[in-house]
């Protein structure tokens, strides 16, 4: 969900209002995905990396997360949104930690959408941390080290109860991925639209999710059914 900032500064406007902005376009974008046939739906709120940004902002940005969680869990649970989060959360403050938690244990029978907001996330942290579990178990005879293969590193990940993403849409025209879901994205598809996320519609992602829908995708040579 690339663009918050831009969007503001074009309008000479602090960042944290294009932020602002951004959470406003999330909540359309979760309520329209599941009648676009979209049941699993990941977020990229927070990277390893934007601790980089000014403190005010940081600070800012994690105020309206905690906010999003405080003012949505209502409204998420009634439309049956099932929200989840990955990441490192050891480094985020313990209300914004409980306020997750909560909501996670509140909206865990639901089924009608599945979101995923990874905040402070990075894909090679979460690689990383991954192999550190799995060398700990290997050293405490849990583990065979010759057995360890793809599944189990993918069952290792944040994403351990996620299937893989099929698609993938960066906003704002960058077209890098960014560190996002590196090694569960092996065989996604990618968009890349120039418009920032504070403008990213519910129909723009009806328009790529019909493209997506026309694709061939072969996953080492074989067509996809």
């Amino acid at each position: 969900m690339d663009g918050n900032g831009r969007w503001a500064t074009n309008r000479s406007w602090p960042r944290l209002v294009g932020h602002r902005k951004g959470a406003e376009r999330v909540k359309e974008i979760v309520r329209c995905a599941p009648d676009l046939g979209i049941e699993w739906l990941t977020i990229y709120a927070f990277s390893t990396e934007n601790w980089k940004r000014s403190t005010e902002e940081v600070l800012g940005l994690m105020g309206i997360f905690a906010r999003y969680i405080e003012r949505e869990a209502d409204r998420l649970a009634a439309e049956g949104v099932r929200m989840r989060f990955i990441g490192d959360r050891s480094r985020l403050d313990k209300k914004l930690q409980a306020l997750m938690l909560g909501i996670e244990r509140r909206t865990a029978h639901l089924t009608r959408l599945n979101l995923t907001v990874a905040i402070n996330y990075g894909g090679r942290d979460e690689m990383a941390r991954a192999v550190r579990s799995l060398v700990a178990d290997a050293a405490a005879g849990r583990i065979d080290p010759a057995q360890i293969d793809g599944a189990m590193i993918s069952a290792a990940l944040d994403t351990r109860d996620l299937p893989d993403p099929d698609l993938i849409i960066r906003t704002s025209g960058e077209t890098r991925t960014s560190n996002f879901l590196p090694w569960q994205s092996a065989y996604a598809e990618y968009e890349f639209t120039p418009t920032l996320w504070p403008d990213f519609s519910p129909d723009e992602l009806a328009a790529i999710v019909a493209r997506f829908g026309n694709r061939d995708r072969r996953f080492g040579g074989v067509k996809h059914a």
